[in-house]
């Protein structure tokens, strides 16, 4: 079996104001956008669902809560795209739970909830997720290529 994940669902109280967070206060573009569900591309192979609530409930057979346990994160370049990302996600109508600031591991990153109460950390750490990277090849032509995963050093 292959280790992987390809949607990422979120239960969402209010539809329509989820929707109007991430397609216009996030600026995200959707995927797939019907009366029902909206779909967001967020990655290679990995999209972000909203769903109703209590259709997610009715949907796996248990009720479903509000919030998460949990996080989801945003892998920037910069720590000027944290700030930026942070303070969209405010004017959006987040709640910002951190302000972007220096981590105790050494890092950047910042933490807010969208309407749902779905906890976002903002953060670049590009050797985490294996980035890439451009540089040129010898023909001089612009090539992309996997950084390999390397584990994070201690501050």
């Amino acid at each position: 079996m292959n280790q992987q994940l390809n949607l990422v669902t979120l239960g969402v109280e209010d539809l329509k104001v989820s929707r109007q967070f991430y397609s216009h206060g996030l600026a995200w573009t959707p995927l797939l956008d019907m009366e029902e569900i909206v779909f967001y591309q967020i990655g290679k192979g990995l999209a972000l669902g909203l769903f109703p609530l209590a259709d997610l409930g009715a949907d796996t057979g248990h009720p479903a809560t509000a919030g998460t346990p949990f996080t989801l994160a945003q892998n920037l370049d910069s720590s000027a795209e944290v700030d930026e990302a942070m303070q969209r996600a405010r004017v959006a109508g987040a709640t910002v739970l951190k302000e972007p600031q220096r981590a105790a591991f050494g890092g950047y990153h910042g933490y807010f909830a969208d309407p749902d109460g779905h906890r976002w950390e903002g953060m670049p750490q590009p050797r985490l997720v294996g980035r890439r990277r451009r540089h040129r090849d010898t023909d001089g032509c612009r090539r992309i290529r996997r950084r390999r995963l390397t584990p994070l050093q201690p501050p």
